[in-house]
């Protein structure tokens, strides 16, 4: 809240003025999920405004504008990581597979068919003598490099993205130029893996 108090004063705005709300919705922490989304939907439901959610893996690939293969990586805690593939443009994130929970050879597996991906996060960049160690054995190598300066086909690792809220944010101003905008009652978290205790539960069961 401090942060989005900063943020407006040096903008020159107050919450009043604010058209809509966006929020990043997972997958992450569960705990940082929840109160990054409570907070917003305190915000918009008590000044009447519409809210968008951003698929966190989305916004990370945002961020590698131009690569036809984008497989953004988060780490998930316990060695795991969360992973999707996307083709981002300059105009688009478009999914080509879903996001998923897995551990980081597993990840290697499922994306080694694949000659170009530019790989983003913080997951690559925790994992990166893991991916390294996979390109070589599969005949390829891993540059690290920008988007903008990728001239060829291979394996690249982007810079990490630092300040993911812009790319949230690029990526709401597409969907409410659409209008494609949610009641603060339908926003809700994107977790893809279950929480601890829900799966004590079904152990149980």
């Amino acid at each position: 809240l401090s942060e989005i108090e900063e943020v407006l004063s040096k903008a020159g705005y107050s919450l009043p003025e604010i058209n809509f709300f966006a929020v990043a919705t997972g997958p992450g922490s569960f705990t940082g999920l929840r109160i990054g989304i409570a907070t917003v939907k305190g915000l918009a439901y008590t000044l009447k405004r519409p809210c968008i959610g951003i698929p966190t893996l989305y916004a990370l690939a945002y961020s590698a504008k131009g690569c036809d293969r984008v497989v953004a990586v988060l780490p998930a805690g316990r060695g795991e990581v969360f992973v999707q593939m996307f083709q981002v443009s300059s105009e688009d994130v478009v999914p080509l597979d879903t996001a998923t929970h897995i551990d980081p050879p597993s990840m290697l597996e499922k994306y080694s068919q694949f000659a170009d991906i530019c790989w983003c996060g913080e997951g690559a960049h925790l994992h990166r003598e893991k991916i390294q160690a996979c390109a070589i054995r599969i005949g390829r190598q891993l540059i690290e490099s920008s988007a903008t300066e990728i001239e060829s086909g291979g394996w690249r690792l982007l810079p990490k993205t630092l300040r993911l809220a812009e790319q949230v944010g690029a990526l709401a101003f597409r969907k409410a130029s659409d209008q494609q905008l949610q009641s603060p009652e339908a926003l809700s978290a994107l977790y893809v893996r279950p929480s601890d205790a829900e799966l004590k539960v079904k152990s149980a069961e």
